[in-house]
Parts: structure tokens; C-alpha cells; sequence
């Protein structure tokens, strides 16, 4: 039979349905983490009469929900008994030191939702408008962001503090800024294999209390430092040997981003690095699958950030006065680091 005798693929509107009906599987996810499910099941109830007495609801309810999650592959079901999946087990189980359930307040926050409501709008402008940005100084909304988020960048600040610690293993009290600092854990981790650095931690005021008390907590308030405002305003001063840029220069165009640079490029010693977390799509900007996205998270809570490939920020880190940026990899998370040097 010739190509053109082989029958087509008859339309599918699957993917259609399946996408408007998206926000469903959030919502549902989400109830099951405001019911401590995941929880209720880790400690030992199974079926859905057993699981609905340890989170107080009722049995249908609990019943159609967890079938939901076994289709949506956060639950296992044999007979009429459920179980977690590994992952689930690691990220959804609020007692693991790994819980994720308290960033659902910040990626599920009626700020975020109400920029997608409006999209067609965002897209006809090109941006989210500045009323809609959630960028404000001391917006409580990057108070859930530090408290839900840090579990999820354990691995990226492991790695930041590997390859550091490999760096300035010569100079063991080196003096390290943390720019959006956020929960501190960067910087934390940081300051955990360099055991007499100094970790000067920048963002918002309110921000920095969640910070300053991880730090606390972790025996560094005699090397962790505050610096409160605007990224883009405050003092870096000067002599610091590395700088972490966390989660912030997706929220900006490249003449920002470039501007926040040369502040950094200014605060360094020659030799010192930029450490750059950030989600990099290929140079195609559809793959891989996580950062692509993120450009839309973008466009639709921001005026004019965007997810960069690595050309681009090599450019902005040329026009900063960096050398060319190396990307390392942090899979599987969706991030990667742009490590660059400011030249000896």
C-alpha cells in the first residue's frame, strides 16, 4: 500500500478536553494535601472508609477523589485498597523533611490563578500588566513561595555548595551573596560546607525573617547576614568571592537582567563567580518540556520576563562583563545553573 493509500489518523479531541479540564487535576491534587491524604494513607489506612475516618471526610467524597488520584498516577489501587507512589510517598507525605504541600499556597495563589483567567488580554499586550504582577516589595505572597518552596531546591543548592566548596576550598571564610535569597536555604547550604563563610542574604524584609530564621535553626546566625530591599537598589558592596542568583532573572528583560549583572559583576572579586538558577530551555524554546513552559508562567504573571535559553544569557553575561557561562544540568529537576566568571 503507498503513503498515500495509508489511512489517516482520524481527529482526537482528547488532548482538547483533557487541557480545558486541567485545572481540575490541580484542584483535586491540591484537596487531597489541604486533607493530608498522602498522610492518612503513608500511615497505614488503605481503603477509602479507612482513609476518610483519618481525614475527617466523608467516604464518597474520599472514595472518588483517590480514584482520581490513581488515574492521575499520584496513587496505586489494588482490590479496594490505595497506596502511594514513591514520589508521592517523598513529596506529599507532610512528614517527610521533603514535603512540598506548602508551595500549593504560592503556585495555587488567587493571584496566579486570576493572571490565567485573563490570558487572551496578557497575550494581546505581551506581558501581564505591572497591577498584576506580584513583584510588589513586602508582597506576602513570596512569604508562601520561601515557606512552600525550599524543599523542592534541595538539590540545587546541594549542587551550588559542591561547586563552591570545590572552588573556594583555599579560602574557607569566603564571603558569599545570596540575591533572592527567599527561604536562605541556598546560602544555608552553602555556609554548611563552608563551615567560616559568610553568607550575606538579600530580598525582601518580611522575606528575610523566614531566612533568618532557617538560619537560626541550622546554628549560622554569626555568619548569616541581612540585606533588605530592592535587588536592583541595595548596597551589594564589594570583596565577595561568589554570588547565587536564584529564581529572579526570569522575571525581567534582558536590559534588567543586564543591569543587575554589572552590579554583581562590581561586587565580585576578579575570579569570583555568578551561580545563576533558572529554568533554560533549548535554543528551540520548546524543549525540554519544563522550562519551554515556563516562559508561559511568565508572560502570564509578569510585564516582561520570559524563560532565557543559554545564548541568551551568555549575551546578557558578556554585555555584564562575565566571561562566556556554562550550564550545568540539574536533572531530573527542571532547572539548570549558568555558572560564569568574572575574569581574573
Amino acid at each position: 500500500m503507498s503513503a498515500q493509500q495509508q489511512p489517516a489518523t482520524p481527529p482526537n479531541p482528547v488532548l482538547i478536553f483533557n487541557t480545558l479540564q486541567g485545572y481540575q487535576r490541580a484542584f483535586a491534587l491540591k484537596a487531597a494535601v489541604d486533607l493530608d491524604l498522602f498522610t492518612a494513607i503513608a500511615k497505614g489506612s488503605r481503603t477509602a472508609t479507612e482513609i476518610a475516618k483519618s481525614c475527617n471526610a466523608a467516604e464518597r467524597g474520599v472514595r472518588i477523589l483517590s480514584d482520581a488520584l490513581v488515574v492521575m498516577g499520584f496513587l496505586t489501587k489494588s482490590g479496594n485498597s490505595y497506596s502511594l507512589t514513591s514520589d508521592t510517598a517523598f513529596f506529599l507525605d507532610s512528614r517527610s523533611p521533603a514535603y512540598f504541600g506548602l508551595a500549593f499556597k504560592f503556585l495555587l495563589h488567587p493571584s496566579q490563578l486570576a493572571n490565567f483567567e485573563h490570558l487572551t488580554e496578557t497575550v494581546r499586550n505581551g506581558g501581564a500588566s505591572d497591577q498584576d504582577s506580584p513583584l510588589a516589595p513586602n508582597d506576602p505572597i513570596w512569604i508562601e513561595f520561601a515557606k512552600g518552596m525550599a524543599p523542592i531546591m534541595v538539590p540545587a543548592a546541594q549542587t551550588m555548595a559542591g561547586l563552591l566548596a570545590g572552588e573556594l576550598s583555599s579560602r574557607p571564610s569566603a564571603k558569599i551573596l545570596d540575591i533572592a535569597a527567599s527561604h536562605g536555604l541556598f546560602g544555608i547550604t552553602v555556609a554548611q560546607r563552608l563551615p567560616k563563610a559568610r553568607i550575606y542574604a538579600l530580598d525582601w524584609a518580611n522575606v528575610l525573617e523566614v531566612a533568618r530564621d532557617n538560619a537560626a535553626k541550622h546554628g549560622l546566625t554569626d555568619r548569616y547576614h541581612l540585606l533588605a530591599g530592592s535587588a536592583f537598589e541595595v548596597d551589594y558592596g564589594t570583596g565577595f568571592d561568589a554570588i547565587l542568583i536564584t529564581n529572579l532573572l526570569h522575571h525581567f528583560d534582558p536590559a534588567e537582567n543586564e543591569k543587575l549583572l554589572k552590579k554583581a559583576h562590581a561586587a565580585l572579586n576578579p575570579g569570583g563567580q555568578v551561580l545563576i538558577l533558572e529554568f533554560v530551555p533549548n535554543d528551540d524554546r520548546v524543549s525540554p518540556q519544563g522550562p519551554a513552559m515556563f516562559s508561559l508562567t511568565m508572560l502570564g504573571s509578569t510585564p516582561k520576563g520570559d524563560a532565557y535559553t543559554l545564548a541568551e544569557y551568555a549575551a546578557m553575561c558578556r554585555n555584564a562583563g562575565f566571561e562566556a557561562p556554562r550550564l550545568v544540568p540539574l536533572e531530573p529537576m527542571p532547572q539548570s545553573l549558568v555558572v560564569a566568571r568574572k575574569p581574573f
